[in-house]
Order: structure tokens, then C-alpha cells, then sequence
């Protein structure tokens, strides 16, 4: 990966794109702060982008709904992941 300004700008706004749809589809209150949600959502990224690479649809013609769908997916369980250990961490 090429860790250019450029490069590291687009996966901040992307795992926030990512943090806030996985926090929209997941059931429930996530009581997290904004910047662990955009944290969770560049752990998706680079997981699902790394799962793409794996099956061999990293690259394909067109939009690549297959690696999208992976990031979400793998930022909903990062998100679930963070708000319920923070949460679990918040109980007296």
C-alpha cells in the first residue's frame, strides 16, 4: 500500500463512510465516540481490502461491490466489536 498523503486523506473519509453505514446497519445503540467509529471503519477497509485480495476480487471492472460489501462487513464487526468492549468497559 502506498501510504501518500492522498492515500492516507481518502481512508480517513472512507473508514468514516464505512464506520457510519456499519453503525447504521447494526441493531442497537453503539455508544461510541465518532473518532473510534471512523477507526473501526479503517479497520474495515484494510481487513476487507486485504479479504478482497485473498479471493481475488480485489480488481475488477466497474465498482467493486464485492470488496465494498467485505469492508462493511468487516467494519460492522470492528464497530460491534469496540462498543461492546467499551461498553462492557463503562458498566460500574
Amino acid at each position: 500500500m502506498d501510504w501518500s498523503i492522498g492515500n492516507i486523506l481518502w481512508m480517513v473519509i472512507g473508514g468514516a463512510i464505512i464506520g457510519v453505514l456499519a453503525r447504521m446497519f447494526l441493531p442497537g445503540k453503539q455508544a461510541i465516540p465518532f473518532w473510534l467509529t471512523i477507526l473501526a471503519g479503517i479497520v474495515g477497509m484494510l481487513v476487507g481490502d486485504w479479504l478482497a485480495g485473498l479471493f481475488g476480487v480485489e480488481k475488477t471492472a466497474g465498482i467493486d461491490w464485492i470488496r465494498h460489501g467485505l469492508q462493511l462487513l468487516v467494519g460492522m464487526i470492528a464497530v460491534g466489536a469496540v462498543a461492546s468492549i467499551r461498553g462492557r468497559r463503562a458498566a460500574p
